[in-house]
């Protein structure tokens, strides 16, 4: 099949080839970039948090119904519930906390390497764990060890603005901090100034989302304190025996209001459901390209089927004739393959650039790495078969036409 003689007929009518090699740029562009963010969003919602096995933990918060005179009661308060919380069948473990990863609602403070600088070095999540939150959590204990009693301090909020001194803290943060050394040992500062409060560092997990999970490193910028604030509100992180979730929810909030009526449960929700909250926007933007990614694929072949069946009933004519004069089925359904072939492909080269300055626009205003080539190689491919398939209805229709056609004509 001679290219020269189809890309002479295409030159003769060229709007309505512009018009189809405008559409598949276009479609190439947004196509492209919509499955580039389509993964990012669906890996996003899907990233680990550092906690083992989700499905076995949930959180409850607890508040007293009146107030607590004192910072013993508060406490007393607190160790009771621990107790009857440890006491619940299925229960393998609980962690007296502030805010748990993906709740989206906790603590976050400014870290210093020195006291005398003028701005804190990084954030960080301040989660607080005089029990064994590496033990409740299922984190993954990459140096350093946990805390041991001597570490916690129990500290009155009302009278003290201490947060603790010793800190376990993610290998995320200590490679912002200490980038090529040891984080182990290393003494950090909570604030500037002569506020600023040190902390040690223990040990190092290798993850800990923040209760928000922000995008990129920031998401696992998380700092455990060996600390217990005297608090009235006690948020407690529960791990439960494998498939004993749900029942055990339901026990341990019935035995803490049966033991001390005079408390409230405020929440008790599961780590999968806080998962699920946190991500639904993603969720929906994943699904909202999705359909709008098959909406435009599906305009762009009705728009080659469309324009392909117009130049297949404008050519019948000739189509008779070239068939009279013994072309072949074969080779009228070629020319057309052919033909659009070269207008698809026109399309993809400029939807090539197309996509790449969109992409460029979508860096610049969002938080989302460069295109990988990958993406727009799989785009370009896509609508490369989509306009093949797309015109094979019309060229096959065009092929059957009968060499009769040209006589009754003639």
């Amino acid at each position: 099949m001679e290219i020269r003689p189809i890309f002479s007929a295409l030159l003769r009518n060229k709007t309505g080839a512009v018009l189809i090699a405008a559409q598949v740029a276009l479609s190439l562009a947004i196509v492209a970039n919509a499955l580039y963010i389509i993964r990012d969003r669906l890996a996003l919602a899907a990233r680990p948090s550092g906690v083992a096995e989700e499905a076995s933990l949930f959180r409850i918060t607890l508040a007293p119904l009146k107030n607590l005179d004192s910072a013993e009661a508060k406490l007393d308060l607190q160790q009771r519930n621990a107790e009857i919380l440890r006491s619940v069948p299925g229960v393998a473990s609980i962690a007296w906390t502030n805010q748990t990863p993906l709740s989206q609602s906790g603590w976050n403070m400014g870290l210093s390497l020195s006291p005398k600088q003028t701005e804190t070095t990084t954030d960080t999540a301040l989660y607080f764990g005089p029990d064994s939150m590496v033990k409740t959590f299922g984190l993954k204990l990459i140096e350093g060890r946990d805390f041991n009693a001597g570490d916690v301090e129990t500290i009155d909020p009302e009278k003290s603005q201490d947060l603790g001194r010793v800190a376990i803290i993610t290998q995320a943060l200590a490679i912002k901090l200490f980038p090529g050394a040891s984080a182990v040992g290393k003494t950090l500062y909570i604030g500037i100034g002569s506020d600023a409060q040190p902390i040690q560092i223990a040990g190092v997990v290798e993850r800990l989302q923040t209760p928000w999970a922000s995008v990129g490193e920031r998401g696992e910028l998380s700092t455990i304190l060996a600390a217990r604030r005297m608090d009235s509100y006690s948020l407690f992180a529960v791990r439960t025996e494998p498939g004993q979730r749900d029942r055990v929810m339901k026990d341990a909030e019935a035995a803490l209001l049966k033991a001390i009526p005079d408390q409230l449960v405020v929440n008790n929700q599961t780590m999968d459901k806080d998962r699920f909250d946190l991500y639904r926007d993603d969720r929906a933007v994943a699904w909202m390209l999705i359909v709008v990614t098959v909406l435009l694929l599906l305009v762009t072949a009705s728009g080659i089927v469309g324009m392909a069946t117009l130049w297949v009933n404008q050519r019948r004519k000739q189509i008779g004739v070239r068939r009279a004069l013994g072309a072949r089925r074969i080779d009228v359904l070629c020319y057309f393959v052919t033909e659009n072939v070269m207008i698809t492909t026109g399309g993809i080269v400029a939807g090539l650039v197309f996509a790449v300055a969109l992409n460029q626009l979508l860096v610049s205003q969002l938080e989302l790495a460069k295109l990988p080539m990958g993406y727009l190689a799989a785009g370009a491919v896509v609508l490369w078969l989509l306009g093949v398939l797309a015109v094979y209805g019309p060229a096959w229709r065009a092929a059957s036409i009968s060499p009769a056609i040209a006589t009754r004509s003639a």
